[in-house]
């Protein structure tokens, strides 16, 4: 394995949802199309509130027909079980929740850097993790050696691939009032060909006009000294608000109809 790969312990809010009707109720429930997953296959979804914000931003893991794993941020396991139990009525599903200590593997190179993902990964039991383009991979499973060769890293290194991933965090970058068109995963974490689920009137509807939400999660070069929740300044208008800053980029929520330039390719190594 490359020496540009590390790891960083991270928590993670571990939702199982087990039973005959497991499949069809998250199916019914979530954005993303769970009824065809099959055993060992992970996506990425949204559970929406019947208005359509956000109360959770997920990774599913098919762990076998009747059993699904369900992982999300620190702090959101709680609200993403009321949310799910809600409209559980005469559904044989039960849903447990963990707090659980993994390891993140990330590089400090981009997808563009070919050099980074095509480097052979070797480590059974991990899984796909942020846009799951070979840049990030997460592993639960205490009792598995990670390779010499990959090095532990810091925190800081994960906020900055991060960043390079456009990845946000709950309670972070995404707060229970935003919409799905803000949070730059639609692309991921939405079937536009699955059946009804809670919120899906707003995320149809706004595909189908092609309108464009109040502001958007963008990635972008920041200002010198620039912090978290400053705001996001551009020809002397005040135009959003950084909501992770990694060195000289940041995660921004910048308002609709505002042109930023994306710096991806443009951003020096770590």
């Amino acid at each position: 394995m490359s020496s540009t790969w590390f790891w960083v312990s991270v928590e993670r809010d571990v939702v199982t949802v087990t039973g005959s009707d497991a499949k069809s109720y998250l199916h019914s429930q979530l954005s993303q199309d769970i009824a065809s997953m099959e055993p060992g296959q992970v996506r990425t979804s949204l559970l929406l509130q019947p208005t359509g914000k956000v109360d959770s931003l997920l990774r599913v893991t098919c762990a076998a027909s009747d059993r699904f794993v369900l992982d999300c941020d620190p702090g959101f396991g709680e609200s993403t079980v009321a949310r799910l139990s809600r409209f559980k009525i005469r559904v044989n599903a039960d849903i447990e929740l963990q707090r659980q200590s993994w390891r993140a593997i990330r590089t400090t190179s981009s997808v563009s850097d070919s050099s980074a993902i095509d480097q052979p990964f070797d480590v059974s039991g991990a899984i796909p993790a942020w846009r799951s383009e070979g840049t990030a991979y997460d592993i639960y499973s205490p009792a598995l050696t990670l390779p010499a060769t990959l090095r532990k890293g810091t925190q800081s290194e994960l906020d900055e691939s991060r960043v390079r991933a456009k990845w946000p965090v709950m309670g972070v970058d995404i707060t229970s009032e935003m919409i799905p068109a803000e949070t730059s995963v639609v692309e991921l974490a939405v079937s536009f060909t699955k059946g009804c689920y809670p919120g899906q009137e707003l995320v149809e509807r706004m595909d189908s006009r092609g309108s464009m939400a109040p502001r958007r999660l963008c990635r972008v070069i920041c200002v010198s000294g620039a912090k978290v929740g400053d705001e996001v300044v551009v020809d002397g208008e005040i135009v959003g608000v950084y909501t992770t800053v990694a060195g000289v980029i940041a995660l921004a929520l910048i308002k609709r109809g505002v042109e930023i330039s994306d710096p991806f390719g443009e951003i020096p190594p770590l």
